[in-house]
């Protein structure tokens, strides 16, 4: 009876632990197994190759040994012969295994310890992973917990199942917590460590005030309303742009709620943060407007291509516009997505009146007409040679004053400055010593090829170990302090992807990689199909890894 006891006691300790962890009943029986065999080793030999079987109904326990079957043993610790095998079961042949059971074994005090070792390890290792799986898929969540420590500033919180950290950085600025104070966050990351999983919180991501909307407007919940983009600087001020779905619902209203209930709910949380709801647009000029609230705009000028916009304002709004410290325009430039430069009204005036004086300048020297004709042009848009050379001849004749002969003679008159420029820039990349080939690369132009070899880069093989910071420029920043570095071909407009294209295009032709280097990996599903584009800025960023640790 004592046995059965014991038996009985195994199982018990096996529900109340798996009960206690959140685990199976399974994993817990199958360490004891691991345990109970790591101590019939010490006990039998290392070597010897133990097979513990417990009974999950009775609590059995049956310890058997494995030999392996052989034609000549060499040791008979983990082998046995084929004639003494085949005693025991005449069908075995060579390779088998035959078991043989042991006896019932005693466990010592160091068997024991070592047993519970084995036990707890076990135990822990399922709890990690249950809790990493738990977990693992609610990232994007928000979640609640208590605050068990702080260290350093990273505040440790209790989740109940398991622990999780919001460090120092993810923490709004003047936020303090202390032991058992409950706390909301967002789970940004979990990853799996050698110390277990790690569940990262933060409570400045711009998603974790998205969700708080979330949770105080139920047209969000349903879908009703939208949010479409989110800015945020933590603990000071932030920007959520919204829109409705039904057009009898205000998104504006519906977040702000009745007496600016639900918006105070979100405040609260957030320790006071000012929040600015704005109505998404999709033209990009009507949302830049309503973003830069509460600032008053009086003109905006788009550039498409480059995702800029020049926002014009009254000279009484510049300091509401830019906000404290650049904060309202920088969140804007956020939410939106576009490049902001903001100007007043004067400022506009001054700058659009040296770029028509520039122009007319320039159309004079170029085109040999008077200061008349070239203001004429200058004030109808035409901002380059080239506009007025390759443009419809039309529009040209358009004009007030102009007419079909005087169009016709002006583009001619374009075209032979162009292609005197063309010849001397050429004569000068010759003199430079500037290869032909480099012709040959999508979008290099001999103004560019010039420049080029004016900074040493003569031939494809130059070019190709070039980086696009090399072309572009970039920005360092030291000490508080940003430093900007200029690019070889950095005031010819060029994009970061259009130099990425270029030097790849370079690398093609002087053979450094192939096109089939460059072709995306080909997989099922639309998940996979990667751009051209973005896979040969994978493959610049590449190469220009591998230069550096070869120069290292």
């Amino acid at each position: 009876m004592a046995v059965s006891a014991n038996r009985l006691e195994l199982l018990q300790i096996a529900d109340a632990v798996a009960r206690e962890k959140s685990i199976d009943r399974e994993i817990v029986i199958e360490a004891m197994a691991e345990a109970i065999q790591k101590a019939a080793r010490s006990r039998y030999g290392q070597d010897t190759n133990i097979k513990v079987d417990i009974d999950t109904k009775s609590g059995d326990i049956k310890l058997q040994r494995l030999l392996e079957v052989v034609e000549v043993v060499e040791d008979y610790t983990i082998q046995i012969s084929l004639e003494l095998a085949r005693d025991k079961s005449p069908e075995v042949q060579l390779g088998d295994y035959v078991s043989e059971q042991l006896p019932p074994m005693e466990f010592g005090r160091i068997a024991a310890q070592s047993a519970k070792q084995v036990i707890v390890q076990k135990v822990r290792e399922a709890e990690r992973d249950q809790q990493y799986d738990e977990f693992k898929d609610r990232i994007g969540e928000v979640i609640n917990g208590s605050v068990k420590r702080v260290e350093y500033g990273n505040v440790v919180v209790d989740l109940g199942r398991g622990e999780a950290i919001i460090r120092r950085d993810e923490t709004i600025p003047r936020e303090n917590f202390r032991y058992g104070d409950r706390v909301r966050a967002f789970i940004y990351d979990v990853r799996r460590e050698q110390r277990g999983p790690q569940i990262f919180l933060s409570r400045t991501h711009p998603e974790f005030m998205a969700k708080l909307f979330t949770m105080e407007v139920p047209e969000i919940y349903d879908g009703v309303i939208e949010i479409k983009s989110v800015a945020r600087d933590a603990g000071s001020r932030a920007k959520i742009a919204v829109i409705s779905n039904d057009s009898s619902i205000d998104p504006v209203g519906a977040c702000v709620g009745m007496r600016g209930s639900r918006v105070q709910a979100v405040v609260g949380e957030l320790q006071g943060e000012k929040i600015d709801i704005i109505p998404w647009s999709p033209e990009p000029a009507s949302f830049i407007v309503n973003a830069l609230q509460p600032a008053v705009v009086a003109k905006v000028v788009l550039d498409e291509e480059a995702e800029r916009i020049d926002v014009v304002v009254p000279d009484d709004q510049l300091s509401l516009a830019i906000g404290r410290r650049g904060q309202n325009v920088r969140l804007a430039s956020q939410l939106t997505g576009w490049d902001i430069d903001i100007m007043t009204e004067q400022e506009e005036s001054e700058r659009r009146q040296v770029e028509f004086t520039q122009n007319t300048t320039k159309f004079v020297d170029a085109l040999n007409v008077d200061e008349m004709v070239a203001q004429l042009l200058a004030s109808e848009g035409f901002s380059s040679v080239e506009e007025v050379a390759y443009v419809d001849m039309l529009e040209i004749a358009s004009i007030e004053g102009f007419d079909d002969e005087t169009a016709e003679e002006l583009q001619a008159r374009a075209r032979e400055f162009l292609e005197r420029q063309e010849t001397a820039l050429d004569d000068e990349r010759k003199a430079l010593g500037v290869s032909d080939e480099l012709r040959e690369i999508v979008g290099v132009t001999t103004a560019m090829m010039v420049a080029l070899g004016k900074d040493g880069i003569k031939t494809v093989e130059d070019f190709a170990g070039c980086a696009a910071d090399d072309l572009v420029g970039w920005n360092e920043r030291k000490d508080g302090e940003t430093t900007h570095f200029d690019g070889v071909l950095e005031t010819f407009g060029l994009s970061r992807i259009d130099a990425e294209s270029m030097v790849m295009a370079a690398r093609l032709n002087a053979g450094w990689v192939t096109e089939e280097d460059l072709a995306p990996p080909v997989e099922e599903g639309p998940e996979s199909e990667l751009p051209v584009e973005s896979e040969a800025v994978v493959n610049v960023v590449a190469i220009d890894e591998q230069e550096a640790s070869s120069e290292g």
